[in-house]
């Protein structure tokens, strides 16, 4: 295969563009810099005088809780997305060469941002600049292929309250940090559907429903 040049990518975008890209939609209607504040506050990152690698854009991070948000997305699943998908770099402002937030990071801010007290009213921000422009944000846009397996997570009836109601690991066991780390409290339950093998003189097949617990793969 020859390698893509700059107008294959450029013509790929307008393909993407032209058969509907949501993501190009939300940003030619949301400005996204009126979050700026609210998150330059409540991210308090320092003034960079200690030196070490300076964090990502506040604005460009928070786009990422959006596809995520959008897409049901783990961490780890985001950061691989973001890398491969042409319309989620376009969204974020990316090109081929620059770096892309890995899942530890994308963890950390979401996490600095809930610390904070801020992700909520972030996103209900968020959801009304969307319907002033007469868009409704839907979640798990992203058409499901297959389900993951996740291991079985072995949690008292307390933790998977905890879990439910969104707090992370490191808040579920903080005095725990190698379990917490262990722990996946972004793997929920749900159902896939199928239908039983028939037999040749036998009745009609019922559906059957198997209960899996993992991640949807997109």
């Amino acid at each position: 295969m020859s390698q893509p040049g700059f107008f294959d990518v450029d013509e790929r975008l307008k393909r993407l563009s032209d058969i509907g890209d949501q993501l190009e939609a939300y940003a030619l209607v949301v400005d996204f810099e009126i979050f700026r504040p609210d998150l330059v506050e409540a991210l308090n990152y320092s003034d960079g005088s200690k030196g070490g690698r300076p964090p990502f854009d506040p604005v460009l991070m928070f786009k990422v809780l959006v596809i995520q948000a959008q897409n049901n997305l783990s961490d780890d699943r985001t950061e691989f997305l973001v890398n491969d998908r042409l319309s989620f770099m376009r969204f974020l402002g990316l090109g081929l060469s620059d770096r892309v937030p890995d899942a530890k990071t994308i963890w950390a801010f979401r996490e600095r941002l809930t610390q904070a007290g801020a992700i909520d009213g972030l996103f209900a921000r968020f959801d009304m600049a969307l319907r002033a422009a007469g868009y409704i944000a839907m979640g798990g846009q992203l058409v499901d292929a297959t389900l993951v397996a996740a291991p079985k997570q072995r949690n008292s009836d307390g933790e998977k309250q905890a879990i439910k109601s969104g707090k992370t690991a490191q808040q579920i066991w903080p005095d725990k940090p190698d379990k917490a780390r262990q722990k996946d409290v972004t793997s929920r339950w749900t159902v896939q559907f199928g239908k039983a093998k028939a037999k040749p003189d036998g009745p009609k097949p019922l559906d059957i429903a198997i209960p899996t617990f993992g991640y949807k793969a997109h």
